[in-house]
């Protein structure tokens, strides 16, 4: 007997709301028998809805989605094209996501220096000012790894 589903069911698996799969419904990407009103989803419906949430997850627009999920069905080597495409669009994405950390990273350090600038000038202000100095040192810490730079802690010591 063919495993079936309801919308709840495929709803608290997946945890998004039966709206959502309704909406997917909407855009041509589920198929389910019908029942009255009540919606049977199959085991492919089910593997389609993972791909839609999969693609979703990698940030790729619902009508790519489709597209790759309608090779899977196209006659002839439609199996193998959705797997060429699938790895294709993989690659493309691994390489912007790269780029965008790279970005990150960079910013990040910025940030950092930045940060250190406005701090040495502000105790700086303060110095001049005859208040109290708060010495910034930025000393090396083998055991923290920020995982964007160098392993730099900053320390502050006030001094009267």
């Amino acid at each position: 007997m063919t495993q079936t589903f309801s919308i709840s069911e495929l709803a608290a698996e997946f945890a998004i709301t039966t709206r959502a799969i309704r909406f997917y419904e909407d855009k041509g990407l589920l198929s389910p028998e019908r029942s009255g009103n009540t919606r049977i989803y199959n085991r492919t419906d089910r593997t389609r809805l993972k791909l839609v949430l999969r693609g979703k997850r990698l940030g790729w627009p619902l009508d790519e989605v489709k597209q790759l999920i309608e090779l899977y069905d196209a006659p002839g080597d439609g199996e193998q094209r959705q797997l060429q495409e699938t790895v294709r669009r993989l690659q493309q994405t691994r390489e912007q996501l790269l780029n965008q950390k790279q970005a990150l990273l960079e910013s990040l350090a910025d940030i950092d220096k930045l940060e250190a600038n406005c701090i040495a000038q502000s105790d700086q202000s303060q110095d001049q000012a005859g208040q109290s100095v708060t010495v910034v040192s930025f000393e090396s810490d083998k055991h923290t790894n920020d995982g964007y730079g160098e392993d730099i802690q900053p320390s502050r010591v006030s001094v009267p």
